[in-house]
């Protein structure tokens, strides 16, 4: 059966380059358009067990929060996890993943694109035949590459794609660009990169907003027992500040930042009263010693959560700072900001030209 959909891959140079958050803005855009569109992931990576299964982590919250029904789910062929390495190396795994992906995606009626997130860099899922390349090259899939901008060296990192994935890239977005480099980035990078072949979709600035956790997610990372006010965990932290000073510094320190989470030792009251009294998300208390009442009365009162951690500072802070490294975009308010920013910045029309889609209908 000759497949019906195309299939676009959205891919990065790089884990956490943002293709999930791509991925559900471009989505926006291309239903405005009328287009009817499926979404996959044939490796999955970000695994979670629930009710006592594993499942995909960005399957599930982007199936949802797109509304897609089942026959607009393309399967995930593998979770990949140390278990799923382990087995392949000692040939246990025997499958033809390309056989199993072939006969699940190409023989299957899915609208008129299928929006794939591939694996998390070039190579991931080499050894079971479902690396970008691979993968594209199965489905005769066009590329939309992310690269999270953070220097000059991003252009040596799309020319090596660019060689590697040849006519399969048919374009890249860079991703969370500082508000410093945009117009470098613009007036230089832009226009090189279009002359190597490489059209630039679209150049995304830095949203403190994106890069952003939930406390929630900070409980869960952190393993933090919640002393109060357990009803806010949805509060975004945009930063982190460690209250390690004396009482006055910590006042001025804090008062430059904004949306933070401070981590204080338990004993450290006064530094807790400040924070408390500033643009604090969340306050998350090392050493296991519970704060006086009436600070939990005054978080309570403020509706500024407390965490609890079984951890030392230094530790903390670790897990915290790779938190921010690896943020996801399992929130609404987040979803809303990327198709604002999709909506402003992303050259659609372009994307459609290129991949030979002229919708009859636009949508108001």
């Amino acid at each position: 059966m000759p497949k019906s959909a195309k299939y676009l891959l959205i891919g990065s140079t790089e884990a956490y380059s943002g293709k999930s958050a791509t991925l559900l803005g471009l989505f926006h855009l291309l239903q405005q358009k009328g287009l009817d569109i499926a979404y996959g992931k044939p490796l999955g990576n970000c695994l979670s067990a629930s009710s006592g299964t594993i499942v995909e982590q960005d399957v599930e919250f982007i199936a949802k929060s797109l509304n897609l029904s089942a026959n607009r789910t393309a399967p995930t062929m593998l979770l990949l996890n140390e278990k799923a390495l382990l087995q392949r190396l000692q040939g246990t795994d025997k499958t033809d993943y390309q056989q199993l992906l072939t006969s699940q995606y190409l023989q299957v009626p899915f609208g008129d694109l299928v929006l794939l997130e591939s694996p998390r860099d070039l190579t991931e899922g080499n050894l079971f035949g479902l690396s970008l390349l691979q993968t594209a090259t199965l489905l005769e899939a066009s590329v939309l590459l992310v690269n999270r901008y953070q220097s000059l060296l991003s252009v040596e990192a799309l020319l090596s794609a660019k060689q590697l994935l040849g006519d399969h890239l048919l374009g890249v977005v860079l991703n969370d660009i500082p508000a410093e480099q945009l117009e470098a980035v613009n007036n230089m990078v832009r226009p090189f990169l279009e002359a190597q072949g490489i059209p630039v979709m679209a150049m995304l600035p830095r949203s403190e907003l994106l890069r952003s956790v939930s406390v929630r997610e900070l409980v869960h990372q952190l393993n933090a027992e919640v002393l109060c006010r357990s009803d806010r965990l949805d509060l975004m932290v945009e930063s982190l500040a460690i209250g390690a000073m004396n009482v006055n510094a910590a006042v001025k320190y804090f008062r430059k930042r904004r949306n933070m989470a401070v981590v204080t030792g338990g004993d450290r009251v006064e530094i807790q009263q400040a924070a408390l009294e500033t643009s604090t998300q969340c306050l998350i208390l090392t050493g296991q010693l519970p704060p006086p009442s009436f600070i939990l009365n005054r978080a309570e009162e403020l509706e500024i959560p407390i965490l609890s951690v079984d951890l030392d500072t230094l530790t903390t802070v670790e897990i915290i700072d790779r938190t921010f490294g690896q943020v996801r975009v399992h929130e609404p308010i987040k979803v809303q900001c990327l198709r604002q920013l999709m909506s402003e910045y992303f050259d659609v029309d372009r994307l459609l030209s290129k991949l030979g889609l002229n919708p009859a209908v636009a949508l108001p």
